[in-house]
């Protein structure tokens, strides 16, 4: 099967799979519109105001992230430091900055970048799963990706984006033997977020795996410079070669443990009664899908894949307590592939397997927009 959007079906003329996925992102965008819209109605109290659309979607790390597109990292001036703010890496404050020469908003600018992004994340997505699979497995994947319930995460202001729009096509790119192309798209996703490195170290995985000429090896040290560059960066600026390693202990009180610790710790935490305890319950159920994920990508042999996802369970599991489990989840995109295989074949119950799982995470999208649009936490 070829690289190109084109893919040709037994049945029919060639589908446009990176069509099919953009047409998928951009009803969904405005899915999400009304859902926020007439969420922000039906849960008004009385003679409560709501609050504006677009400040609904600077909550959390959405903010951080323009606080320091617009003053650095040294926070803003005259306030206490936030000393967790060299946790987030340069390319979304960046990229940020970058838009707001033109949009004079900084959250308008953040949702821009994420829907920019995350049209160009799900084409790849399309082709990706396309790639690997029968005709239609493509859109299958972007729909799961969607669905999933912290996708509210790929339509605010946030890097998982601008992340995935980096990832997947590197993927594609090594997949298809463009080695100088995947590492140099790698290198925009590890400016991004320190999961890069995790990238970085699949592609090498792949690289091996597929016993590329030693001559080619050179590129794949292309995605370690820029977290390189911006460690140094810190360094100069606290001294602190691991700030962002620090910046997560200050931040959030998040350093190693044992992975029964960090366990111990969010189900004593799930144990509670409000949003906050049905927050750390996702976080366990996320726990869950990334261990079996791992153990499936080991069981099928999909060493490069298993080294990405596998790298950044490992991390999150051996963290104080689990925190953006479910969250992180939306960057595993063989998940999301492996779903779209299994409903796709001649066999029909095949079929239902994406049914069930739109019926079981479908409402806890809409559940966790509603929550994250209202200023509560969600992952």
């Amino acid at each position: 099967m070829t690289a190109s959007a084109q893919v040709t079906t037994p049945a029919g003329p060639p589908r446009d799979t990176a069509s099919e996925g953009l047409l998928l992102w951009l009803a969904s965008r405005v899915g999400i519109v009304v859902l926020t819209v007439v969420g922000a109605q039906a849960m008004m109290e009385g003679d409560a105001v709501p609050r504006p659309f677009l400040e609904r979607w600077r909550n959390w790390d959405a903010n951080l992230l323009v606080t320091i597109a617009e003053h650095g990292y040294d926070g803003v001036p005259g306030a206490d430091p936030d000393r967790g703010l060299p946790a987030f890496f340069p390319g979304m404050p960046l990229a940020l900055r970058a838009v707001h020469l033109l949009v004079d908003d900084w959250t308008v600018a953040g949702l821009l970048i994420s829907f920019a992004a995350g049209a160009v994340a799900m084409m790849a997505l399309a082709r990706l799963a396309e790639f690997e699979g029968r005709p239609g497995t493509g859109w299958r994947a972007v729909l799961a990706l969607m669905l999933w319930p912290m996708a509210v995460f790929l339509f605010a202001g946030y890097s998982e984006s601008l992340f995935l729009a980096f990832a997947l096509p590197a993927w594609l790119a090594a997949r298809q033997g463009r080695w100088p192309l995947a590492a140099a798209l790698a290198a925009g996703a590890s400016c991004v977020r320190i999961t890069g490195l995790f990238l970085a170290c699949a592609l090498i995985v792949e690289f091996l795996a597929r016993r590329q000429p030693l001559r080619r090896a050179g590129w794949l040290v292309l995605p370690f410079v820029p977290p390189a560059l911006y460690s140094a960066y810190q360094h100069s600026r606290t001294g602190d070669w691991l700030a962002w390693k620090t910046a997560q202990e200050a931040g959030w009180g998040r350093h190693m443990v044992w992975p029964w610790e960090s366990l111990m710790t969010t189900w004593n935490a799930a144990m509670g009664e409000g949003r906050v305890a049905w927050a750390f319950r996702l976080e366990i159920a996320g726990a869950v899908v990334g261990i079996v994920l791992v153990l499936v990508l080991l069981l099928m042999r999909r060493w490069s894949e298993l080294v990405y996802v596998g790298l950044q369970v490992g991390a999150l599991l051996c963290s104080a307590y689990y925190l953006s489990v479910p969250r992180s989840a939306l960057l595993w995109w063989p998940l999301f592939i492996l779903i779209a295989r299994a409903s796709n074949g001649p066999a029909p119950w095949r079929k239902w397997v994406i049914i069930g799982y739109a019926l079981l995470v479908g409402p806890l999208m809409a559940l966790n927009t509603l929550i994250f649009v209202d200023g509560a936490w969600v992952g």
